[in-house]
């Protein structure tokens, strides 16, 4: 019985895991995809972000965030030539090499293999698992799977200034429609075939030229990103979903600090230590400086990462509580008892717990379908009366007060703090409230009180979201009960994630709630959400809105490339002066990330975008065992009173046995 009660525990981990320096997570859902080409979520970015490196990328430390090398030895500075193209020179880093995987076998079969032959699948991994060395041939293989219209990234366009890369697209294409030989290639020879991208130059096998047709400065940006990782043709080919191999969605092979070496979506996901990136060299001089004694050491410094599913966030929570992870967001439930005044608790501050807080590149608003009839640019002046003074009434602190715990900067302008073109002082002159304008314009907009003055019905309009639970709707009916106060009748329409997308593909919506976080730190990324050409429902662009301005367009065309200047800067609150009239969104908040850190874990720098820098991280591992043990001390007396109810039923037994044996 003395065994039963020793052994009370509820730490959900094998002890020998106790002394190492294991990172514990929780995750709600699985990312659909881990192809670096398409995989477009912070979820997944969390797992491709650490497998999976570019050309370049940030600084843990610097802010305003910085670009440093990755994959390449430098960060290169854009080359004009008399032609009007722009010309970007890169050298790899020698003896960078892959992580062993057995998709590598089939490097030795493609010297032998014929030009009318397919590349051949092994029967089975060897038993001994291979790698090889990147070259400039990766890169240029991720620069057409970019272009490859049967990948279908979301971020293709974003290349199209690369000289020929829309052309290559195209000739893949009709190559694969009038040819079912060639389209039953594996991809890495279909595009050997059909002759590359003309802009991505090969030098060598360590440096190559990428050639714009046009100035495009935040190229650098999407190279420090997991999209233009080199992958290797191996694992494309290999991981086909045949004979028991996985997907290469589901199988990604990288040069990163971790290799994910378990991915059960609905349980684990686990990445460990990549040994060949311990080969990489020291980290640049001063580039983790800040983070004291470590600065200088291999990378990275933790042994593993365990994703752990966790489907609702309170059982969560708990379990970072309790020790059992090392870090959470703060649950709304318990946000009072562990932020006070803004600042930590004075329990959870006993505890050694660390609240790291940052204003994240993104925005959240309100927004309506610029194509529709009433709310749209088809209504005219009326129309647009109409949005300004829906905008009048939402009131953005009441809003944080009630929803957010407080949290979140007024949002004036599509452009965060942290950016350039951002201006603490600026503020939008409808995202002021006030309700007696708002009722004037109604007026003017030819709904007094909310009744359409032309054929005396009151004014109904759909507001669409994409979220069906109970939270959700509250916040929901938030707005709808702003609206109502000047007279406007507004139904909620909530439903799936994939029935809103529907909505938004097809324009069958009015009004609907968005948000937007940065991909790079730059104002072009939050303006180029307003742009014509980016429409959702025409292009299926980022433009949500389907906001269409000529004049608008033009200065974000002469914006977008400049360089932070004076110029540009008045560009950017000319951009402003637009939005603030036309009113295709109503501003709401900058979202401000409130997150908790174990004592132990060590190195925390909140980045705010979504950019993993696990490698970075450390634990100590004694100081987590010593506090899990004092924060789980085991309550022992239920054991003690089931051992004295034992006694007591067992006894009487032995002693009645041994006297029938008498």
């Amino acid at each position: 019985m003395l065994q039963v009660v020793s052994a009370c525990s509820n730490d959900p981990y094998p002890s020998d895991d106790q002394t190492r320096k294991v990172l514990y997570r929780a995750f709600p859902e699985a990312p659909k995809t881990l192809d670096p080409a398409v995989a477009y979520t912070t979820s997944a970015h969390a797992i491709t972000g650490n497998i999976y490196e570019g050309l370049l990328e940030y600084d843990y430390v610097a802010r305003p965030y910085q670009l440093v090398p990755a994959l390449a030895t430098g960060v290169p500075e854009a080359v004009s030539a008399p032609d009007g193209t722009i010309r970007y020179h890169f050298e790899l880093r020698p003896g960078v090499r892959y992580a062993d995987d057995a998709c590598f076998e089939l490097s030795e079969s493609e010297s032998s293999k014929s030009e009318s032959s397919h590349s051949e699948i092994p029967d089975s991994p060897g038993s001994t698992p291979t790698t090889r060395s990147v070259t400039t041939r990766d890169l240029e293989f991720s620069f057409q799977r970019l272009a490859d219209p049967a990948v279908a990234s979301p971020i293709a366009q974003n290349f199209a200034k690369i000289r020929g890369f829309r052309q290559f697209s195209a000739n893949l294409e009709q190559r694969r429609e009038r040819d079912a030989s060639f389209a039953a290639r594996p991809p890495h020879e279909q595009y050997a075939l059909v002759g590359g991208i003309e802009g991505v130059h090969l030098l060598n096998e360590l440096e190559l030229d990428l050639v714009l047709d046009a100035p495009y400065p935040q190229l650098l940006y999407w190279l420090a990103m997991p999209f233009t990782a080199p992958v290797p043709w191996e694992a494309v080919a290999y991981y086909d979903g045949e004979e028991g191999r996985p997907h290469f969605r589901d199988h990604p092979v990288g040069t990163g600090p971790f290799v994910l070496t378990r991915y059960n979506k609905q349980a684990l996901m686990v990445l460990e230590q990549n040994p060949r990136w311990r080969e990489w060299p020291q980290p640049a001089p001063g580039h983790i400086a800040p983070l004291g004694p470590r600065a200088g050491s291999r990378l990275p410094f933790i042994e593993r990462v365990e994703y752990r599913r966790e489907k609702e966030a309170i059982p969560a929570f708990g379990k970072f509580l309790q020790g059992y992870y090392d870090g959470s967001a703060i649950i709304e439930e318990s946000f009072d008892r562990v932020i006070q005044e803004d600042q930590l608790s004075s329990d959870m501050a006993e505890r050694g717990m660390r609240l790291e807080k940052s204003v994240e590149p993104g925005i959240y608003y309100l927004g309506f379908n610029m194509d529709d009839p009433v709310v749209g640019a088809p209504a005219g002046e009326r129309g647009r009366k109409l949005r300004q003074a829906m905008s009048l009434v939402i009131d953005i602190d009441e809003l944080s007060r009630l929803f957010l715990n407080g949290r979140g900067v007024p949002a004036n302008s599509p452009v965060p703090p942290g950016l350039f073109g951002y201006d603490p002082e600026y503020r939008n002159p409808y995202r002021e409230v006030d309700v007696e304008r708002a009722k004037q314009l109604l007026i003017e907009a030819g709904y007094p009180g909310g009744i359409d003055a032309e054929t005396g019905r009151p004014l109904k309009l759909g507001f669409d979201t994409p979220d069906t639970t109970s939270t959700a709707q509250l916040r929901s009916q938030f707005h709808i009960d702003a609206w109502r106060s000047i007279g406007i009748d507004v139904e909620l329409r909530a439903t799936t994630y994939n029935q809103f997308q529907e909505k938004m593909r097809n324009g069958a919506f009015q009004l609907f709630r968005w948000g937007w976080i940065a991909d790079y730190p730059d104002p072009e990324n939050f303006l180029f959400l307003l742009e014509s050409s980016n429409g959702r429902t025409r292009s299926g662009g980022p433009n949500t809105a389907n906001f269409s301005n000529a004049e608008y367009d033009a200065l974000f065309a002469e914006m977008k490339d400049r360089p932070n200047d004076e110029r540009r800067g008045e560009l950017i609150r000319e951009m402003q002066s637009i939005l603030e009239r036309e009113r295709p969104w109503i501003e709401l908040y900058h979202p401000e990330d409130y997150s908790l850190v174990s004592p132990w874990l060590e190195n925390v720098k909140p980045f705010g975008m979504s950019y993993p820098m696990l490698k970075y991280y450390d634990i100590d591992p004694d100081e987590r065992a010593r506090l899990r043990a004092e924060w789980n001390q085991p309550i022992v007396w239920p054991a003690y009173a089931l051992a004295g109810l034992s006694v007591l039923i067992v006894v009487p037994g032995i002693f009645t046995f041994f006297r029938e044996r008498v």
